[in-house]
């Protein structure tokens, strides 16, 4: 792998591989649809022997807290490269990995160095390598809205006022600044009001310039995409169709992906900016169906785009359904990053009561969507937690007597199902159950084709077994789940248990 540790870091960009004549900038890269993607947050994922840390850390047991850290870093990853691999898992989702005061990274402090807790420069790159080795991607979280209150830059405006050099950088109203005096206004503009989190004036041309070469160095040294944090904050004309050119010009497989919760179409159908969303409207509506009334009412957020409730039949998911694959545009959706839980929400198992049921249907319908689906570091071992910091509780490697065996086996069936049938990573879904006129029925069924190659997805979420009457099927072969297929002369019925799930590849196509 080329580092360029040697070189002048902030102008590293001199020196990287032009991006090929025959890429369109427009392209989204191939990998992403066949990619299953593991997020991890790596102060909680394995901490390794071989990396130093402070006297002053938390248990790795305890709960987590807002400040307190628990040590994972780059190299505990490393060592636990086997754990993905035998998931499954061919691309990794990183949480912020750059110099820090929080043990979320999300207030960078130096974005060309890894946080001295996580590892050195050194373990970022036997990281890099030991996941290509294995097939997998890594991307990192861009942090590019804002900065910290321990940015350089900030800090010196901090402690030279309007002489300083970088003061058009940040949005300063006036002085004295208070970064940290609650009683007296902040003076300069943070995120959400946040004085811990100045905002960058993207329209100043250095420090625009600065971010893009953050950009590019990290794209030099090796990753294969960038999550986007709060993307849709930055609104300076043009910024992230400048950062798609220069950072793709270093890597033409480059996968860009926007955390933006709502509706993303602006942001992805063209493909001058992103390649995809974090999906969160699959999100909801997936729970929605599939938690329903066990809903743990105390993991819900104050977020107007996280609209889990009221519970939905399966008429009501398959609108839901319907509407986003009708906003995005082909290319799009086989790019985006869907998901069930992330660091900003409570985990699957929690949302649902601990109902097991409900996060076994939630996968089957994740792993049989198109786009590239995230598994949340431990949601695959049923790892539990509420709402932010519990959501972020350490992986217990020492305890596999907790571990949810059935999430587990679950998880590894539907991963290497997805692997196996190109149906499943295809833009191909058409929703055959419930009918239009089908409203009440709790069980949805989704064509998954390839080709010749038709697979058949089948959720009941209800309490009550149902019966499917659909037109095809010239017999079929249950993959995976439970379920009874029964081939007549002109109807093919489908019987699910409660609660139930299955998986079939059919021998003919199901007819409109």
């Amino acid at each position: 792998m080329t580092t360029y540790r040697h070189h002048d870091r902030e102008t590293c960009h001199h020196c990287i591989r032009n991006r090929s004549a025959s890429t369109d900038l427009h392209d989204r890269p191939s990998w992403v649809q066949d990619a299953v993607f593991y997020q991890i947050f790596p102060d909680r994922f394995a901490r390794s022997e071989r990396v130093r840390k402070p006297i002053n850390l938390e248990a790795w047991d305890a709960p987590p807290t807002y400040h307190g850290y628990k040590g994972g870093d780059l190299l505990g990853v490393v060592e636990h490269l086997d754990w993905l691999t035998e998931l499954g898992v061919n691309a990794i989702y990183f949480n912020p990995i750059f110099r820090s005061a929080s043990n979320h990274r999300y207030h960078t402090h130096d974005y060309y160095r890894v946080d001295p807790i996580l590892g050195t420069d050194a373990d970022f790159d036997e990281l890099i390598a030991a996941c290509h080795e294995r097939g997998i991607r890594v991307i990192l979280d861009g942090v590019f809205n804002h900065s910290s209150r321990g940015f350089f830059r900030f800090h010196d405006v901090l402690e030279n006022g309007e002489q300083s050099p970088y003061l058009g950088w940040f949005h300063i109203s006036g002085f004295p600044l208070n970064p940290y005096d609650m009683d007296e206004p902040a003076n300069y503009d943070a995120w959400w009001g946040m004085r811990a989190l100045p905002t960058f004036n993207t329209d100043n041309a250095e420090a625009r310039d600065y971010l893009m070469r953050v950009g590019e160095y990290w794209a030099a040294r090796g990753i294969d995409g960038w999550r986007l944090d709060v993307p849709e904050e930055i609104q300076t004309p043009g910024f992230w169709e400048e950062f798609r050119e220069r950072t793709r010009a270093v890597n033409p497989d480059l996968y860009i992906v926007g955390e933006i919760w709502a509706d993303a179409g602006g942001y992805i159908n063209d493909g001058n900016r992103f390649d995809g969303t974090m999906n969160y409207p699959f999100t909801t509506a997936t729970i929605a169906f599939t938690v329903g009334d066990r809903l743990d009412q105390s993991t819900m957020m104050d977020n107007p785009y996280y609209n889990v409730a009221p519970a939905t039949d399966a008429g009501g998911y398959r609108d839901r359904i319907q509407r986003l694959l009708d906003q995005y545009a082909e290319p799009a959706a086989l790019a985006n990053l869907n998901l069930l839980d992330s660091h900003d929400t409570a985990r699957m198992l929690t949302i649902a009561s601990g109902d097991e049921d409900s996060v076994v249907l939630a996968l089957a319908l994740l792993l049989t969507f198109p786009g590239a689906p995230s598994i949340y570091y431990g949601t695959e071992i049923g790892l539990e937690g509420g709402k932010d910091p519990d959501c972020r509780r350490s992986f217990p490697w020492d305890h596999e007597d907790h571990w949810n065996r059935r999430l587990l086996q679950a998880t590894k069936d539907l991963i290497a199902l997805r692997h196996s049938y190109p149906a499943l990573r295809s833009s191909d879904y058409r929703i055959v159950w419930p009918p239009d006129d089908g409203d009440g029925s709790m069980s949805y069924a989704v064509e998954r084709s390839a080709g010749d190659e038709h697979l058949l997805v089948v959720v009941n979420a209800g309490r009550e077994r149902e019966t499917l009457s659909l037109t095809c099927c010239g017999g079929a072969d249950l993959l995976w789940g439970d379920g009874e297929l029964t081939d007549g002369t002109n109807q093919t019925s489908i019987s699910m248990a409660p609660r139930s799930a299955a998986i079939w590849k059919l021998r003919n196509e199901v007819a409109e």
